[in-house]
C-alpha cells in the first residue's frame, strides 16, 4: 500500500473520532483536527502506520524530534500533542493505553523574545535561487509574500483569485488569520509583482498557490519539506537555530519596525503597530519577532 493510501485510510479513521468528538470548542476541535492530518503525514511517510489504536511512546517521540527539527515553537508542539492524546483516548482499544506526557518528553518552555529566527539576505536570496531553479514560481512567490506582507503560511495558501484581485485594487491585502482575526496589510511593491504574476496564472475561483485536486494542507507541507531539504547549505554559518518558513514572518516584523522607528515613531507605537500587522495584540508575542533587535526587550 502506498503511503498516499495508508494517509488517506488514518484520515478516514481521525475523521470518524472527529465526528463523535463532543470535546472543546469548535475551533479548539477544528485546530486538532489539522493537528492530527500532519502527524497522520508523518507516520504514513515515516512508519507507514495503518491504525491509529496502534501509536506508540516511540511515535509521538520520533514526531516531536520531527516538529523540533523544522522550528516549530513548544506552543505548537504542545497544541498537537494535546491533539494527538485527545483522539488517542476516544479510540477503543488502543494498542497503549498512555502516551508519554510532556514531562517525559522535555519540551523547552517558550522564551518571549530571546531567539533570532530571521532569515539573512543570503538564506532569503538562496532559498529564491533554489526554488526557481526547481520550476517552483509558487514556491517562490509565497516566501517572497511572506517576508514582505508578514504572512503565515495557511495565510499565504488561503490566497484566492477574489483576495489577490481586491489586494491589487486597493494595495493593500485583508486576510482571516489565527483564530478568526482579519487584519488588513499594505502590499510591498514586489509583492505585488508576485500576486500579479500569480493571479494571471490562475483559474478564477481557485487558490494562487494550491495545485488543483490537492489539498491545502498538502501543499503546505511540500513547501515546508523544500525549505527543509536545501536550508542547511544556505544557512549563515553563526546561526544555530535553522530557518523555518515562520521566520519571514519574523524577518518582516523586524523591518516593519525599523522603518517605523526612522519616521520618527517610539518604540511602544512601533511597537504596537507591528503587532496589529501580524494579528497580535499582545506585546510579550511581539517581542519574539523582534528578538534580532538588540533592545527588543525593551520594547
Amino acid at each position: 500500500m502506498s503511503s498516499d493510501n495508508i494517509y488517506n485510510n488514518l484520515i478516514e479513521q481521525v475523521n470518524k473520532i472527529f465526528r463523535h468528538n463532543r470535546q472543546g470548542s469548535f475551533k479548539t476541535k477544528e485546530r486538532y483536527l489539522e493537528s492530527m492530518k500532519r502527524f497522520c503525514k508523518f507516520l504514513a511517510e515515516k512508519y507507514r502506520l495503518e491504525k491509529l489504536a496502534n501509536i506508540a511512546p516511540k511515535h509521538i517521540y520520533a514526531y516531536v524530534e520531527h516538529m523540533q527539527s523544522i522550528g516549530l515553537s513548544a506552543s505548537t508542539i504542545k497544541t498537537d500533542l494535546s491533539a494527538i492524546r485527545q483522539y488517542h483516548d476516544q479510540m477503543p482499544n488502543p494498542k497503549h493505553k498512555s502516551l508519554p506526557d510532556n514531562r517525559a518528553l522535555i519540551l523547552q518552555r517558550r522564551s518571549f523574545g530571546k531567539v533570532d529566527r530571521t532569515w539573512s539576505n543570503r538564506e532569503f536570496n538562496y532559498m529564491l535561487s533554489k526554488a526557481w531553479e526547481a520550476g517552483r514560481d509558487d514556491y517562490a512567490a509565497v516566501i517572497y509574500i511572506a517576508r514582505y506582507v508578514g504572512l503565515r503560511i495557511h495565510e499565504c495558501f488561503r490566497i484566492d483569485t477574489a483576495t489577490a484581485e481586491k489586494a491589487l485594487k486597493e494595495n493593500a491585502i485583508t486576510i482571516k488569520g489565527k483564530g478568526g482575526k482579519i487584519r488588513t496589510v499594505l502590499i510591498h511593491e514586489g509583492a505585488r509583482m508576485v500576486l500579479e504574476n500569480a493571479l494571471a496564472a490562475t483559474e478564477r475561483g481557485q487558490k494562487l498557490f494550491v495545485p488543483k485536486n490537492m489539498a491545502t494542507d498538502i501543499a503546505i507541507q511540500q513547501l515546508q519539506n523544500f525549505i527543509i531539504k536545501y536550508r542547511d547549505n544556505g544557512m549563515r554559518t553563526k546561526s544555530t537555530h535553522p530557518i523555518t518558513f515562520h521566520g519571514l514572518r519574523h524577518t518582516c516584523a523586524v523591518e516593519w519596525y525599523e522603518a517605523l522607528r526612522e519616521r520618527g515613531m517610539d518604540e511602544k507605537e512601533a511597537s504596537r503597530q507591528v503587532s496589529r500587522w501580524l494579528g497580535h495584540e499582545r506585546p510579550d508575542v511581539t517581542r519574539i519577532y523582534l528578538a534580532a533587535l538588540k533592545n527588543s526587550s525593551n520594547l
